[in-house]
Parts: C-alpha cells; structure tokens; sequence
C-alpha cells in the first residue's frame, strides 16, 4: 500500500502514536532534569514551574560526595570491558551461526536466550561462593564476566542477523579474488557490520551501566554507580535521588547521542 492510499485516520493514528511514544521516553527525562536543576525547595513545591530554575547546588553537592567519583569510574570501566568482551566473544558465535550449517543449530539459538531465564538473584549466592574461591569478588573484571554473561546472547543475535543479511556471495566473490576466509571477512565483511557491531557494543554498555543487583552483591569497595545509589540514597532527600538519577542516566544518554549515526546505519544493514 502506497503513502496515498492510506486513509487520513489512519496516518492521525499513526502519528498520535509516535507522539505518545516520544512522550513515554522524554517526558520522564524532562522530569529527572527539570528537577536535579532546580532547588530543594522547587523540587517539592506544588504546582511546578514549567522551567528549572537553574539551582546546581543539589547536582554539586551530590557529585562532589565522598565515593560517587570512584563509584561512576567503576561504572565506567566495567562497562567498558563488558563492551569489548561482548563483542569479542559474541561476534565469531552470531558469525558462525548465519555461514555455517551445523546438527543442533536451532537448538543452540535457544539454549543462547535461554541463558536470561534465569532470574540473577537466583544466581547471587553460587556466584558469590565461586568468585570467593577463585578471586574475582569485589573486582572490576569480576564484575565484568557478569554483566558480559547478561549482554552475550544479545550480542550473538544481533550479530548474528546482521551477519544473515549480507549476501554470502561478496565473501565467495572475494576468495575467487585470493582472499582466504580472514582476508575476506577484514576486507569484505567486516566494513559492512561496523555499524551493526557498534550497536551491539552499545547494548553491552547500557546493560552493564544500568545493572544493579549483581554489583550490590559482588562488591563492596569497587561499586558501581548503580550500587552505590542503592545504597547510599535509600534515605537521602528527594532532591539528592533526582541529581542521583541524573547522573547515573546522563552519561549513557551521551554515549547513545555519539554513536547514533551507527545505530541508524544498524537499520540499513538489518533490512537488506
């Protein structure tokens, strides 16, 4: 069906319905925003003013208290190496899975996503006792192996459907040319799925930020910021939780800004 032919009802409903959706996701950012920038005292004030009245004192005074700067440094580096580890680990499998045929395939794909069925509190407790004996509590790599189990089957099939959608011939093309598999995919391939692999890593970023329970569990002096909210604003004025919230959603908001031109390309690959 053509643009022209849509019927007027429809085409309202369906910009009615990206509209409630921009709505969903920037209305409670405004919020967060509007509120870490205003004073204590707007904060609670009803009705609201419609703008922030540019008050910092909340946002200074949160940022410049005792282990947040460490705590946002942790968040940075796990995420960082969950990053790099998710797309390491994720890319040869979801690679693997769209060129090769092998028994068991379908089933793999399953057993991949059956790996998020398990809820992580049921996990705390064995998690805890074998990274006791083996080292890795209260560690940044610790801490990193977990959240890259979180993000891995996600990589993988993200990968893996980029993968799917470029033809195998350009690679068939490239061997014909003396290119072996390597040459083919660093040459052919992997320009093709940069904006693909970027994407994903992104997904491994803001699962590893935005994860909290395991860092509350598995640390104690190296906290992420998630951990160290939890756990130091449970009874912290509401003012101090907005400039919390703030800067815990800020930076991964940023990231996602840097690297947006890569997931609009993720598109163009995916729909091929």
């Amino acid at each position: 069906m053509s643009a022209n032919h849509i019927s007027p009802g429809l085409r309202w409903t369906f910009r009615g319905s990206i509209l409630l959706l921009c709505l969903w996701v920037l209305v409670p950012i405004y919020l967060l925003i509007s509120n870490t920038l205003s004073s204590p005292q707007d904060v609670v004030s009803f009705p609201k003013n419609a703008w922030p009245t540019m008050d910092f004192e909340s946002l200074k005074f949160f940022i410049n208290f005792a282990g947040v700067g460490d705590a946002l440094l942790n968040s940075i580096m796990v995420a960082s190496v969950t990053m790099v580890l998710s797309i390491a680990a994720g890319a040869p499998a979801g690679y693997a899975l769209s060129r090769f045929e092998f028994r068991g395939k379908s089933v793999y794909r399953i057993l991949i996503l059956m790996t998020r069925a398990f809820p992580l509190p049921l996990l705390a407790l064995p998690l805890a006792v074998l990274y006791i004996r083996m080292g890795l509590d209260d560690t940044i790599l610790g801490l990193a192996l977990l959240h890259t189990m979180l993000a891995l089957p996600f990589a993988v099939l993200i990968t893996y459907s980029l993968f799917s959608g470029i033809p195998v011939e350009l690679e068939e093309a490239a061997w014909t040319l003396g290119c072996n598999r390597f040459q083919a995919f660093r040459k052919v391939i992997f320009p093709l799925v940069l904006p693909g692999l970027t994407a994903s890593a992104i997904f491994a970023f803001v699962i590893s930020w935005n994860e909290v329970f395991g860092a509350a569990v598995l640390t104690i002096e190296h906290r992420t910021l998630p951990a160290f909210l939890l756990q130091g604003l449970d009874q912290a004025p509401l003012h101090l939780k907005f400039a919390g919230g703030a800067v815990l959603v800020l930076p991964a908001l940023i990231f996602i800004f840097l690297v947006r031109k890569y997931l609009f390309s993720m598109w163009g690959i995916a729909n091929r």
